[in-house]
Formats: structure tokens, C-alpha cells, sequence
């Protein structure tokens, strides 16, 4: 009855459990699926996040499975360069950035959660249908599992959150925002350091996310690496989730993307696997804590996946709420401090991930060059512009050296 109960077993979930225990609280975590499955593609883990995970001793562990990122780089359609900025460690950081397959990354957390907690602290085929709270205690409902009491509830249950929906029954379906995106994962040459982080084209014609997410190459020499394309699409309806898709469905406005150091149509063509996911978000709440119940990650913010913020996001919650809930015996109290510290900064990341991510790089470029290749990207756009922009989202989410160093 003092535990916390933690529904949801996905990255937020997941590091929030190894928070709690770190701190001697205790805790259970719920998970909806009967069986844990390496699913999904790509994950970029800023400094920030990363920082975190150090302090829960798994930086090492990470490092042996993702591919340590090295810098960004930002291209028009025609493969010319626009700016490139190092990352992580190699931008001075203390810790590095890391991109990883966000299968490996669930494995792993998981793996630490059963070490650490026990595995009977993870139980699956848990289905949170709702809560009901007493002065006292809180109380979750499971779809043919009975009730289960606790001293607080955490819903980590994503964007589609019973939890969420339960104190936000008016709220409605997530927020369309216009752009088309499909994803994927295609084994393929080092291109560029062999560790970038490669953003090209714009939304209204197509732009391409590309970067390797396992630290590894094949016999021919190929890494594993996670890719997006992103299109303007006002009129989509189809509000399948992670949907199979097939490259015949958006390879067309990418035919002639044939750049000195990529090929992309062949590119995607060689894909793995590819599924098609509309760009959605949901507009910041007014609060997410009431009395024993709270929410965290993409249950709290869920937000368009434009600035490798979502799991980093998630993360830094985790830290946060297991940090005052091991301060204060008064649980309402604590997860209300945990709401003031968290809700306004992760709604600025939401908000400018609609407006001015660090792919609005890419739109600057569009809308100066009418889409036309460049002679000089100077004559453009200058260096101190450039650099404004990347450092602008960097304040905002959190992983600017002055505050990371603070």
C-alpha cells in the first residue's frame, strides 16, 4: 500500500522505477502488454537525458549498443551543405549524446529495472482501465486483474493515457499538426563522420532525418541506421498508430535525391521495415498532479518528435518526481512540486517544437532560396544566424552548457 504504482512500461516508466529505487522509495510498474518486444526504430538521447542515465550507472552500458553522436548536419534537397554543428561530447559537453534503437534502449532499462527491483516489481498484461483516490491511498482499476492499492499513481502510459483521459475526459484526440511522417530503419554504408545526425530538404517537398543507431557494422560493413521522411499532408484522416506502410507510398518526391554521399531513393528502398505515423501532439494542460495521481513523459507533454526531445523529456520528469517524492512524506504535496518544476518548461518544448525546432534551419534555407540551390550559403545566411537558431531550442529544452553546468 506505500508503494508507488507506475503505469506504463516505457522509457519514462522504466527510469522512473530505477529513480525510485535509488532513492529507497518503493514501487510496482504496470505494463498493458502480456510480453516485452524489441519495437519501434530510432531514439536520439541529448546530454541532458543522458546526464540522468550516467547517474543511474548506465551510461557504459549504453555506449556498447548505440552509436555515440557526433554532429548535426543540415542540407537542402540538392545535398548541398548549410550548417554543421558538433554534438555531445565533442561540442564540450561532459556527457555524450547517444542515438540507439529505442528497442535496445527499452532491453536495456529493463534489464536494470529486474536486476535492480526484482522482476516481480514488472508485471505485464496490466491494463489500467481508471483510478478512484481516498485521503489515504489511490486505487487502480485493471481490466480483469482486480483493483490494486498504492500511495500514489503515476500514469507513463503515453499519449493515448487512460489515466489522461480519465481527468481530461473532454480533451479529445490529438492534435494534427499538418505533417505526414514515415519512419524506418535500412542497413547501409557509414555516410559523413559515420556518426551524424543528418537533416535535409523541408516539409512542403519532403525532408529526410537520417542517423546510425547501433554501434555496430555488419560483414559489409554497414551500420544500422533509423530514418524519417516528413511531408506536408492537411488532408490526412488516417489515424492509424505506427501503421505498416511501404516506400511506394512517399518515394516519389524523393527520386531525385541522389547527393554525392547518399543515394536516398536507394536508400529507402533497402528499408528494413517502415511504418507511417501522423506528426501529432497535444496542447500543454493546466496541471497534471491531483491529490495522488500524476503524469509524466508523453502522458504529461506529448510533443511532435522535431527536436530529439520526447524520451529526453520523459527522463528528466523521472528524475524530478522521484527526486521530490523522496523529500517529502506529504505524496499530494510532492507531486504538485514535481508539477511546478516540470509543467512550464516541458509546455515551452511543446510549443517550440511547433514553432522554431532546430529543423527550422532547414525552413529558413526554403523560404530565403525560393527552393533553389545556392552559390554561397553566406549570401544566404550567416554563421551567427545559424548558430542562433540551434542554440535558441537548446535554452529552451534544457541541455544548454550554461544550464547543464548550473
Amino acid at each position: 500500500m506505500h508503494e508507488i504504482l507506475i503505469v506504463g512500461g516505457g522509457i519514462g516508466g522504466l527510469t522512473l522505477a530505477l529513480e525510485l529505487h535509488r532513492r529507497g522509495v518503493a514501487c510496482r510498474i504496470f505494463e498493458s502488454a502480456p510480453e516485452i518486444k524489441p519495437l519501434g526504430v530510432g531514439v536520439n538521447l541529448l546530454p541532458h537525458a543522458i546526464r540522468v542515465l550516467t547517474e543511474l550507472g548506465l551510461q557504459e552500458a549504453l555506449a556498447r549498443v548505440a552509436v555515440e553522436t557526433k554532429e548535426a548536419a543540415f542540407f537542402n534537397r540538392y545535398g548541398q551543405l548549410i550548417y554543421r554543428e558538433p554534438l555531445g561530447r565533442a561540442a564540450g559537453y561532459p556527457w555524450p549524446q547517444f542515438s540507439i534503437h529505442r528497442g535496445d534502449l527499452h532491453s536495456l532499462l529493463m534489464e536494470a529495472v529486474r536486476a535492480r527491483l526484482g522482476a516481480e516489481r514488472l508485471q505485464l498484461g496490466f491494463h489500467c482501465e481508471g483510478f478512484e483516490q481516498a485521503p489515504d491511498h489511490v486505487s487502480l482499476g485493471f481490466k480483469d486483474r482486480g483493483w490494486v492499492k498504492g500511495a500514489a499513481a503515476i500514469a507513463c502510459d503515453g499519449i493515448h493515457s487512460m489515466i489522461r483521459r480519465q481527468l481530461y475526459p473532454d480533451e479529445g484526440e490529438p492534435r494534427y499538426s499538418g505533417v505526414n511522417m514515415w519512419r524506418g530503419v535500412t542497413r547501409w554504408k557509414p555516410v559523413l563522420s559515420e556518426a551524424s545526425m543528418v537533416r535535409a530538404g523541408w516539409l512542403k517537398g519532403g525532408k529526410l532525418v537520417h542517423y546510425p543507431i547501433r554501434n555496430n557494422v555488419d560483414a559489409q560493413g554497414r551500420q544500422l541506421v533509423n530514418w524519417l521522411w516528413e511531408i506536408e499532408t492537411p488532408d490526412y484522416k488516417r489515424w492509424d498508430w505506427t501503421r505498416t506502410a511501404r516506400v511506394e507510398d512517399f518515394i516519389a518526391g524523393a527520386e531525385d535525391w541522389k547527393f554525392d554521399w547518399l543515394d536516398v531513393p536507394a536508400f529507402f528502398r533497402a528499408a528494413e521495415v517502415v511504418l507511417e505515423y501522423p506528426m501529432v501532439d497535444k496542447d500543454p494542460l493546466p496541471a497534471w498532479s491531483f491529490g495522488r495521481v500524476t503524469l509524466l513523459g508523453d502522458a504529461a507533454h506529448p510533443m511532435y518528435p522535431r527536436g530529439s526531445n520526447g524520451a529526453g523529456q520523459a527522463i528528466l520528469d523521472a528524475q524530478c518526481l522521484a527526486s521530490n517524492l523522496q523529500e517529502s512524506r506529504d505524496i499530494p504535496a510532492a507531486l504538485k512540486a514535481y508539477e511546478a518544476e516540470r509543467l512550464q518548461p516541458t509546455a515551452n518544448v511543446v510549443l517550440e517544437n511547433r514553432r522554431n525546432p532546430p529543423d527550422a534551419i532547414l525552413r529558413e534555407i526554403y523560404e530565403r532560396t525560393g527552393d533553389r540551390p545556392f552559390e554561397r550559403i553566406d549570401a544566404v545566411i550567416s554563421a551567427r544566424e545559424l548558430k542562433a537558431i540551434s542554440d535558441r531550442y537548446k535554452g529552451i529544452a534544457g541541455y544548454d552548457k550554461a544550464t547543464l553546468q548550473a
